[in-house]
């Protein structure tokens, strides 16, 4: 038990470190000067796009690293199932179509808690950057 708890607190270590990195980039490209000039309709729409693509990469890579673990542990038949369920699970989807043997099926409800969390991260960085867009824009008086 105790070893299936350490894998589950290094997996989550993993995706919080790959997320926290992944955040720090889009920070970083979104402080140049130029994405920061214009506020019309057509720019702001294709920076949250390309904002909402890097945050799609990011977690398919998080996604990526508990597939990895569960095709590595054997726990589902193939990548495919592994990587799927892992995707299922990380999103709260949860079908249920397929579970992890007993004795490491309490890594499934770390790994949907951690999506969550790193979804909600994302969400208000996604707020963050819509709202300081939003609050830059011309008022009519």
């Amino acid at each position: 038990m105790l070893v299936r708890f350490t894998f589950a607190l290094a997996l989550l270590a993993v995706t919080v470190a790959i997320h926290g990195a992944g955040l720090a980039f889009v920070l970083r490209a979104l402080d140049r000067p130029d994405t920061q000039r214009d506020i019309r309709f057509w720019p702001v729409t294709w920076l949250l796009v390309r904002v909402a693509w890097a945050f799609i990469v990011l977690h398919l890579a998080e996604i990526a690293v508990w597939g990895l673990f569960y095709w590595w542990q054997q726990c589902l038949p193939d990548a495919e199932s592994a990587f799927y369920f892992s995707g299922v699970t990380y999103t709260t989807v949860g079908y249920g179509d397929l579970t992890l043997p007993v004795r490491w099926r309490m890594l499934s409800a770390v790994e949907g808690l951690t999506g969550i969390l790193m979804c909600g991260l994302s969400t208000g960085l996604f707020f963050a950057i819509a709202s300081k867009y939003f609050a830059r824009r011309p008022r009519a008086e």
